[in-house]
């Protein structure tokens, strides 16, 4: 039962003239759709000092000569691997005993082989590019004697300089 705003029940006719009225003003036709922004573009001029917005950075990474050439050196074992396990598969094809789970216990001491003597050689290029021999041949002097001057530069990463004259 629908009451009128008087506080007293509505009859059929109100009901129905209330309801066409609602009708009429809420879902005309000829109202707008309204659209909103799905994007925002702020084009005020970027302040001289004070909050930026971000800079792309390019990315200039510097690999290790050690690593690159233990890379290229596993990549090297690997297909030599390969190579060797394709070999000993055609090899052993025409018999009829031979199994793929054979052929991969046959190959397995070649790949263990070979990648032993890449880990062998990567340590002793490693150990022998740490070695550094200095000879030092000459006379030695120390002074005891010392005019320095020292100039320290930077607030956060300060770098000093020290000038000794003699």
């Amino acid at each position: 039962m629908d009451f009128h705003t008087s506080g007293r029940p509505m009859s059929d006719s109100e009901a129905a003239a209330e309801a066409k009225r609602i009708i009429e003003t809420e879902f005309r036709p000829d109202q707008p759709v309204r659209h909103f922004p799905t994007s925002f573009r702020d084009d005020s001029p970027i302040p001289a000092y004070g909050d930026t917005p971000p800079v792309k950075q390019e990315d200039h990474r510097i690999v290790p000569a050690w690593a690159a050439g233990i890379a290229v050196a596993s990549i090297g074992v690997g297909a030599g691997v390969t190579g060797i396990g394709c070999g000993a598969w055609l090899v052993l094809q025409g018999l009829a005993s031979v199994t793929l789970n054979s052929v991969l216990m046959v190959t397995l001491p070649f790949a263990g082989l070979a990648m032993a003597a890449t880990a062998i050689g990567g340590a002793i290029s490693r150990a022998r590019s740490a070695v550094t021999k200095n000879i030092y041949e000459g006379p030695v002097t120390q002074k005891t004697e010392i005019n320095n001057h020292s100039t320290t530069r930077g607030m956060f990463f300060a770098r000093t300089r020290n000038d000794i004259h003699n």
